[in-house]
């Protein structure tokens, strides 16, 4: 088979195939996933490709027809690449980029025409069509480079744009080696035909594999260097490899020996430029590259299941620094640590782990040298290396009695958000040589996780303190409170034993008041020191609103109390409802005038006992009432009162499965709503 017919055969192969990728093409158009113009090209190259073929059929075509062919085969790549950018990426390139790649083509047309019309002699020259194509095959290049650049979540156009700069990088390759000669280089052109069938054919094929996926496929290598190393190592012996396989078809081939060569090294560069774009080829390539070249001298995912499995075991207060501490020397395989935490502006020791620590003041101020470069510097003090092993530039820091532990390893310091937490004292493993790069990352990484713990467990335990006292703050406050009320009863008598001393009623009444006062003293000590249960009993509504209001008649205005008929009985300590009621009333008369009233109804309403005491006083804003009246220890009586009385009595109700609720308008009055449900029989 001679020359022609085996050039004849490859770019009629050529153009074959690309008449197929223009129907897969017009396929993906129908979707709205590729440019018309893609289309175009793809057509116009299939006519380029038979076209040339026929050359060598016995339809000679002329180096003017020749660059009719090209240009315009070149102008429809580069418009469809343009217009393919602005697809994918939703925007147009910049007006003179566009108009610089757009023009190549257009300037190349219409000298053409020119030439044409003038008959010049130019036309027939051969260096015009090399020129021509090697000036146009970069522009498309630069265009194509664009697209690239441009897209990043359709896999077939990135493959369709590193399918074209394999395309645009052989007819460089061509016409700039032809160029040298300053003819066509018959055996690279011949092989030009088998290339583009190549390449529209991983096009078509691509295309129709990745048809369905619309993801991200970013071109990223991997950042090691190992891995660049061995993918080029592994690309150039597959590349050597295919070159040694063409030349020896080229030597045994015959007349196909060139076109095969080519071709062999066409397709391995094209598999190799797919293998790198490919992400999950690269993710695998990249796990077998650290599996095989990577020796690490820890098993991350075991250390770091073991480290969280020492930290979310359930702890108790006492014990969450030691657990702490365990999960370090567990991981490094250290036999003794200690740990320093910060009590009092000084760090001392906490937690200690089979290491004997000196007799001397091992406490360290938190403002120290020391304790700053281990926070700022996060330094990790190795102590007991050579001064060729380590960097000694903060050794001259470590406190005195550092020297006297045994076996001392290193000292990691545990910070987290520009806190220092603590530091850690580790023993020297079994047969440990130098830290390296690998144990201070991970020392690092694992003192700032078990710094996170310990600063939560330090947290939970203020809180939990802060609570207690929250607790014993409160109970003091309601102490004070009933005591207030008490001492007011006592004083009442004496403000009046002067003047009625002499009355026996008074004397009767005095008795009994301070009779129900030390009474009441008794049973608050009584639950203060022995825990015990207030006193829940049923107990008649009646009796107990007609004390409160008998307690209040010594204030202006006097109560007006309306009860039902029928008595009512609720489940409560009658003392406690006594006083929590006689709260609110007093409430009413210190809100109102003398000359204002102050009612007291009962009512019995769904199985419940509704108390209503209203005012016409002061009144209240609803801001008022619903920030200020129900919040502890806020109060407007200016040092009269300590602002827990209202809240008191709403905390009490409901735990008798009551509710209380408020209705106040400023300068009209205030309505206190008393809901509790009766007692059964």
């Amino acid at each position: 088979m001679g020359y022609d017919a085996v050039t004849f055969q490859s770019y009629l192969s050529a153009g074959l195939i690309f008449a197929v990728l223009t129907l897969v093409l017009a396929r993906l158009w129908f979707r709205d996933r590729a440019h018309l113009l893609l289309v175009v090209a793809a057509a116009v190259s299939s006519v380029w490709g038979v076209a040339i073929a026929f050359n060598y059929r016995g339809y000679p075509q002329s180096p003017s027809d020749l660059l009719l062919i090209e240009t315009l085969r070149y102008g429809a790549w580069t418009c469809a690449v343009i217009a393919t950018v602005q697809l994918v990426s939703g925007a147009k390139l910049p007006g003179p980029f566009r108009n610089a790649i757009n023009g190549g083509w257009i300037l190349a047309l219409a000298g053409y025409l020119a030439l044409t019309v003038l008959d010049a002699p130019l036309l027939e020259n051969t260096s015009l069509l090399i020129w021509t194509c090697l000036i146009l095959s970069i522009i498309g290049l630069v265009a194509v480079e664009q697209l690239y650049r441009n897209t990043t979540d359709m896999r077939d156009t990135k493959l369709i744009s590193v399918l074209l700069a394999t395309l645009f990088g052989y007819d460089i390759y061509l016409f700039a080696y032809s160029l040298i000669f300053n003819q066509i280089e018959p055996i690279t052109w011949q092989a030009r035909g088998a290339v583009n069938a190549s390449i529209a054919l991983f096009m078509a094929l691509g295309i129709m594999l990745t048809a369905n996926a619309n993801r991200p496929a970013p071109l990223a290598m991997s950042r090691p260097l190992v891995f660049y190393t061995t993918s080029l190592t592994a690309a150039g012996c597959f590349l050597a490899t295919m070159a040694m396989g063409g030349y020896y078809v080229q030597l045994y081939g015959g007349e196909w020996g060139t076109v095969v060569q080519v071709l062999l090294l066409v397709l391995a560069i094209i598999s190799i430029i797919i293998v790198f774009v490919s992400r999950t080829l690269r993710a695998k390539l990249s796990v077998w590259v650290n599996k095989n070249f990577f020796h690490h001298k820890y098993d991350y995912r075991a250390e770091w299941l073991r480290l969280i499995n020492y930290l979310s075991q359930p702890t108790h207060e006492d014990d969450a620094n030691e657990r702490g501490l365990k999960a370090i020397a567990s991981i490094f395989k250290c036999p003794g640590a200690a740990l320093w935490l910060p009590v009092n502006n000084f760090y001392q020791p906490a937690a200690t782990i089979d290491m004997t620590l000196p007799e001397c003041d091992l406490r360290v101020a938190e403002d120290s040298p020391f304790c700053r470069t281990l926070l700022e510097q996060e330094w990790v003090f190795s102590p007991y290396t050579t001064a060729a092993e380590r960097n000694e530039t903060y050794s001259h820091l470590l406190p005195e009695w550092i020297n006297e532990i045994e076996g001392l390893w290193l000292v990691l310091p545990l910070s987290i958000e520009q806190k220092l937490v603590g530091f850690v004292l580790l023993t020297r493993p079994e047969g440990e040589s130098l830290l390296n790069w690998e144990d201070l990352d991970l020392l690092k990484t694992v003192g700032r996780q078990v710094a996170s713990y310990l600063d939560r467990h330090q947290a939970a335990e203020l809180l939990v303190e802060s609570r207690q006292f929250e607790a014993f703050n409160k109970l003091t406050a309601f102490i004070m409170h009933d005591l207030k009320n008490l001492i007011a009863q006592q004083a009442l008598v004496v403000q009046n034993a002067a003047k009625h001393k002499d009355n026996p009623a008074f004397v009767e009444d005095a008795i009994r008041t301070i009779d129900n006062s030390v009474g009441r003293m008794s049973n608050l000590l009584k639950k203060l020191q022995h825990n015990e249960p207030a006193e829940i009993r049923p107990v008649s509504i009646h009796k107990v609103l007609m004390e409160a209001v008998r307690k209040s008649d010594d204030l202006k205005p006097k109560p007006a109390l309306r009860l039902t008929p029928e008595d009512i009985q609720v489940t409560a300590d009658p003392d406690r409802l006594t006083m929590t009621l006689l709260h609110l009333v007093r409430n009413a008369q210190e809100a109102t005038q003398n000359t204002g009233f102050v009612d007291v109804t009962l009512r019995h309403e769904d199985n419940n006992a509704i108390i209503l005491i209203e005012d016409n006083g002061a009144g209240m804003d609803a801001e008022f009432v619903q920030k200020r009246l129900f919040r502890p220890f806020d109060t407007t009586k200016s040092g009269k009162g300590m602002g827990i009385g209202a809240y008191q009595a709403r905390e009490y109700l409901a735990g008798l499965g009551g509710r209380l609720t408020v209705e106040s308008t400023p300068g009209e009055g205030t309505t206190f709503t008393i809901s509790l449900p009766a007692a059964t029989n």
